[in-house]
């Protein structure tokens, strides 16, 4: 397998084949925590497109001593969002409706489904991307730090505040168990 940092190389000098590579081994990933965090696949879409012709770029900041490509690219894509987020506030961009028909939702259809996606969209902004990156991209609590620019001792704390606060919300979910006497 290619180092993604040789890849990268040999897609800067337009070696499509490399490009296409690195943009297969990241895409879906990256695809589905801009999904989350937007709500909309096509506001996704164009997210991650952004940040992997941005990272072809040679103005691009990446620097594979300091970072991997992947933890660059999660965090390319996560201030991507908070930037159309802040441009949509602002009235620089129209509102696309909620596109949350992808063949995941589809398949993870149902009350409890739907209950689970309403509650993590309901914690915090700062809750709730570190908790989709630990939870759904399964990063480990290092590299979230990285990207989010916290320390690891932060990450944790806020995780747990995201975890406690989805069990609050989720409780009428949970197994009842039988009491024993």
């Amino acid at each position: 397998m290619d180092k993604p940092e040789k890849l990268l190389r040999e897609a800067r000098r337009g070696r499509e084949a490399a490009f296409l590579r690195l943009f297969d081994d990241h895409h879906l990933p990256l695809f589905r925590y801009a999904w989350r965090m937007t709500g909309s696949a096509a506001d996704a879409e164009d997210v991650v497109q952004e940040c992997f012709l941005a990272l072809l770029r040679p103005e691009c900041g990446f620097d594979p001593r300091r970072t991997s490509v992947r933890t660059y690219l999660f965090g390319a894509v996560r201030n991507q969002v908070f930037k159309r987020k802040r441009r949509r506030q602002e009235g620089e961009l129209t509102e696309i409706p909620d596109d949350r028909r992808t063949p995941e939702s589809a398949a993870l259809s149902g009350e409890i489904a739907d209950a689970v996606a309403r509650a993590i969209g309901e914690l915090p902004e700062s809750q709730r991307d570190l908790l989709l990156l630990a939870h759904y991209e399964q990063l480990s609590l290092a590299e979230i730090a990285e990207i989010t620019e916290l320390d690891v001792t932060a990450v944790k704390s806020r995780l747990q505040r995201a975890r406690a606060e989805l069990r609050e919300k989720l409780a009428a979910f949970a197994p009842r168990k039988e009491r024993t006497r």
